[in-house]
């Protein structure tokens, strides 16, 4: 079997960290172009701060890294619950993007964190499958 697991072509790790530096850099953007002084227009960032977190610990840390990409999934999967509020937004009188920026970022939310934990559960049982071969060579 592989090494280690990839996913798009990198380690799950470094995609945590990519993943979560992109909702970061998202926030950033989506506050500063709608001029938004909401505190909700940075969840993107709350949720991304975490999970770069957990990949650079991991990286730092591999004899730790189940734990690290443990906490980091349940952030993933906080971004995507968070993404889910967009089709609330579907029953809006005025649409869904009556709030551009929002409606945008919800959307985004829920995309790329079912994106996310997709990746993350087939590393998981990646994992688990490589465990279980390893113990079987013995």
């Amino acid at each position: 079997m592989e090494e280690k697991f990839t996913f798009c072509g990198i380690t799950m790790e470094k995609f945590s960290l990519a993943y979560g530096c992109f909702l970061i850099i998202w926030a950033l953007t989506v506050s500063i172009l709608t001029q938004s002084t909401s505190f909700t227009s940075w969840i993107p960032a709350f949720i991304g701060a975490p999970i770069s977190l957990m990949g650079i610990l991991t990286m730092l840390y591999p004899s730790r890294g189940k734990i690290w990409m443990h906490i980091a999934i349940v952030f993933g999967f906080l971004a995507f619950l968070g993404g889910l509020d967009f089709f609330r937004g579907i029953a809006h009188p005025d649409g869904p993007f009556a709030v551009l920026g929002a409606s945008i970022s919800k959307l985004m939310l829920f995309l790329t964190g079912a994106i996310y934990i997709i990746g993350s559960v087939r590393s998981f049982l990646w994992a688990r499958r490589s465990e279980i071969e390893d113990k079987s060579s013995l």
